[in-house]
């Protein structure tokens, strides 16, 4: 659905002035020229070496939804890029009709000068801003492409094109709790610098939860791909205190703006909502596309510390939704 707010300028005057910088956008990132980044390759084969080197093993379906390409394009792009010696193609153990792609020595070389070449391009242009204005930057672009993704028609292609609810498992899934530990421990490594204490708190914490399921009050949600938990989500709680713990909810990079993440809180709230008058998450400042995820669902921010028990410190953040159907406190 729409947001609606009184507006600053007319909507009209908006959508110009969106369109305006997205071409200019467009111009200085280099996308306008038949190659990008330094290298020899179109704008949309650059985008597969680092989604290839982001998701090593990824299929060519899962490539087409994160580049928004159809199969088609997808096959030919993934041919050139093979031809090329930059990727190679790795029969799928679980099923033996599609492959699984990784760039090859060379695909990996040049996908650091690419990344090399990117970072070079943001600092030069951070440098011209204030840290206040950097952090609006990155507020404000995700909730843009988060809008925009939303529109997408690819969203729905995440697995078949049965959609995404068919992936989605209630429950423990073997191999469940080493795919999610998996999925924190890369992300957090990057977004905040966590090590393996981290990677180790998450495996024992959630094994300690699993091995109590099924319970009263408490589940676990996970979407699986391929025999493994790309995403999960979790809801525990307190049934005496009516208040439910979100937890452990995390979406691989490969599925990011596809709505799968939205389609496991959905589910998550649905029963937190049936038996909780509350739900709350603790989350780190500066996860800022988790946070307008959790905004939009109607959790609030309401508690802000600074926390040292994750082997490096970070601004712990701790969002509450009440449930719209329990009536003021």
């Amino acid at each position: 659905m729409d947001l609606i707010d009184i507006p600053s300028q007319s909507r009209d005057k908006t959508i110009q002035d969106l369109r305006e910088f997205s071409r200019k956008l467009v111009r200085e990132l280099g996308f306008m020229r038949t190659s990008l980044a330094g290298s020899e390759l179109a704008p949309s084969a650059v985008h597969a070496i680092i989604e290839i080197g982001l998701q090593p093993g990824i299929q060519a379906r899962d490539l087409a939804a994160i580049l928004r390409l159809d199969k088609s394009n997808t096959s030919r792009q993934v041919a050139k890029l093979e031809s090329a010696g930059l990727l190679t193609r790795e029969t799928d153990s679980d099923d033996a009709r599609a492959s699984r792609l990784y760039l090859s020595e060379a695909g990996l070389e040049l996908r650091g000068r690419i990344d090399q070449f990117a970072t070079d391009q943001v600092s030069r242009a951070l440098r011209r801003l204030v840290p206040a204005d950097q952090e609006s930057l990155i507020r404000f672009l995700s909730l843009y492409a988060d809008a925009l993704s939303q529109e997408n028609p690819n969203m729905a292609q995440a697995g078949e094109a049965g959609g995404i609810e068919p992936l989605i498992r209630e429950g423990y899934v073997p191999g469940c709790i080493g795919d999610v530990a998996s999925l924190h421990a890369r992300y957090y490594a990057q977004a905040s610098g966590f090590g393996v204490y981290f990677e180790r708190k998450v495996a024992t914490e959630l094994a300690a939860f699993a091995e109590g399921l099924p319970a009263a009050g408490r589940n676990l949600w996970l979407y699986v791909d391929g025999g493994r938990a790309l995403a999960s989500i979790v809801i525990d709680g307190d049934l005496a205190a009516r208040q439910a713990h979100l937890r452990w909810f995390i979406v691989d990079e490969s599925l990011r703006g596809m709505g799968v993440g939205r389609a496991l809180l959905a589910r998550a709230l649905a029963f937190a909502d049936a038996q909780y008058d509350e739900t709350y998450l603790w989350t780190f400042k500066g996860l800022d596309a988790a946070r307008h995820l959790y905004e939009a669902a109607g959790f609030g921010l309401t508690d802000e510390s600074e926390g040292r028990q994750w082997g490096r410190v970070v601004t712990e953040q701790r969002f509450v939704r009440r449930n719209p159907g329990a009536g003021p406190r």
